[in-house]
């Protein structure tokens, strides 16, 4: 039996390490989406069927054979080097107090928290980072309203190496600020990290929606990008949307992502353009030299628009944050050059990207073309207006390709050659450069026990979130 295509979904995880008994769950609930792991280590996900909110030990056991051997799987490296997690926020303190809880949480021995209050309206943000209790976190008011502003900030701010930033709309897992570190540790060229952001409710259609329709879990599959060695899946590499990650589950080296002139003010939300940001951000990274990396095993999870109105504007949002990005390229006489060359499997990525939306449910708005369409023509007009706006107030428009760095050739000309630099990129040692991270201490490889603790009332499964009640937990059903 297979699960439906459109049920009120629960979301949970299950670790192979553990024993393996029947699933119970609320019986509003049609299929279970598990997210598996090895000690703690992602292996994947599996959507189980539910009847009456249950499903047998045989059941899961034939969802597990298709993620293959748990012995397949290598444990996610961690490291104790100190981290930064940077939030920007505004007026939404519920959210943000959730998302604070998950930080805390974390297993990680050095971690620091900066919470970006952009253009408050009022002390609420401010007393919810005072309600956290926690020495570890840092309240900082910032005038300009924007989350590359916010983002800007918090590296400005931060004093640690390495740097991440999360939503005031996820909840992190315990081990995400560790395996960051590990991560950087295990691969000193590393200038920045994303991972996978995970669904974390998907009781209503809009949910469930959204999921598809954003598509931002990357898969279970470390990865490593550069120019060098472009990926074989993506013809539009490095203008590909959405490859690296997203800047809800984002880590740098402050020092590489400082000298490539951190996020583009004009672009994301709290703009005109509503979001693109973290798209040019991280293209931008990739066209300095540097190496980006995807790490499984630091995932987080996601809290998706739960009505209609708020997926509507999400989605449109999106669309001009495309359009303002693609209208960066256009006006960068470089990256204009090597895009061109892109154009049919760029309108190809575009088809691929409608006929997602047009499978991801009735819930998507039925206008959902024409509302992409419009906000990829309205994002290079939004684009310019913003940039200058941020201009005339002094903020930040980093070209899209800047000057390329001593030791290396300019990305133009390797992406016009096809990816083959003539002289190897060299890690710069100096401020403006990204020092290797060692591990502070050492790790067993072997995988641990699987972890403790687990609620019982689900037969042993964790619900996702763990802290927040509602369908996922044993409080009242309620969405977030």
């Amino acid at each position: 039996m297979s699960a439906p295509n459109d049920a009120a979904t629960w979301v949970g995880e299950l670790d192979r390490l553990g024993p393996l008994r029947d699933l119970r769950v609320d019986p509003a609930f049609h299929a279970a989406r598990l997210l598996v792991t090895v000690g703690g280590t992602p292996q994947g996900q599996v959507t189980v069927p539910l009847r009456g909110g249950r499903a047998t030990v045989a059941e899961l056991r034939s969802a597990l054979i298709t993620l293959g051997s748990p012995e397949q799987v290598a444990p996610a490296p961690v490291a104790g080097a100190p981290v930064t997690v940077v939030i920007a926020t505004r007026n939404r303190p519920e959210s943000l107090a959730r998302c604070l809880r998950a930080v805390l949480a974390s297993d990680h021995p050095a971690l620091s928290v900066v919470v970006v209050d952009n253009d408050p309206p009022d002390e609420l943000t401010r007393d919810t980072v005072a309600a956290a209790g926690s020495p570890r976190v840092r309240y900082v008011r910032e005038p300009r309203r924007g989350a590359s502003v916010g983002r800007n900030r918090g590296l400005a701010e931060a004093r640690t190496e390495i740097v991440a930033f999360t939503d005031d709309d996820t909840e992190v897992d315990p081990a995400w600020a560790s395996r960051i570190a590990g991560a950087f540790a295990t691969d000193p060229e590393l200038a920045c990290v994303s991972g996978p952001v995970l669904a974390a409710r998907l009781g209503s259609p809009e949910e469930r929606a959204a999921d598809v329709a954003l598509a931002w879990n990357k898969g279970f599959t470390p990865r490593r990008f550069t120019l060098a060695e472009p990926p074989a899946d993506s013809p539009i590499f490095p203008f590909a949307p959405g490859l690296f990650g997203i800047g809800a589950n984002l880590a740098v080296r402050a020092g590489a992502a400082r000298a490539v002139g951190g996020f583009d003010e004009a672009m994301g939300p709290g703009t005109p353009t509503h979001g693109g940001e973290d798209c040019e951000f991280l293209v931008r990274m990739i066209l300095a030299g540097h190496v980006l990396g995807y790490a499984p095993g630091a995932y987080l999870w996601h809290h998706h628009r739960p009505d209609q109105a708020a997926l509507r504007k999400q989605m449109e949002g999106y669309a001009v944050g495309l359009g303002s990005f693609l209208a960066k390229v256009a006006l960068s006489p470089q990256g204009r050059s090597v895009a061109l060359r892109r154009l049919p499997a760029a309108v190809a990525r575009l088809r691929h990207i409608s006929d997602r939306e047009a499978g991801a449910g009735d819930a998507m708005p039925d206008d959902a073309d024409q509302t992409r369409n419009r906000g990829l023509l309205n994002g290079p007009r939004a684009y310019l207006r913003s940039r200058r706006a941020v201009r005339r107030a002094g903020g930040a428009v980093p070209p899209l390709i800047g000057p390329a760095r001593a030791g290396t050739t300019a990305p133009h000309k390797i992406l016009a050659t096809g990816g083959h630099p003539a002289v190897t990129p060299a890690r710069p040692q100096g401020t403006g450069g990204y020092p290797a991270v060692a591990p502070d201490r050492p790790r067993s490889t072997a995988h641990p026990a699987a972890a403790p603790g687990r609620p019982q009332d689900t037969g042993g499964y964790r619900p996702v979130p763990v802290r927040t009640g509602g369908p996922y937990g044993a409080g009242p059903a309620r969405r977030g």
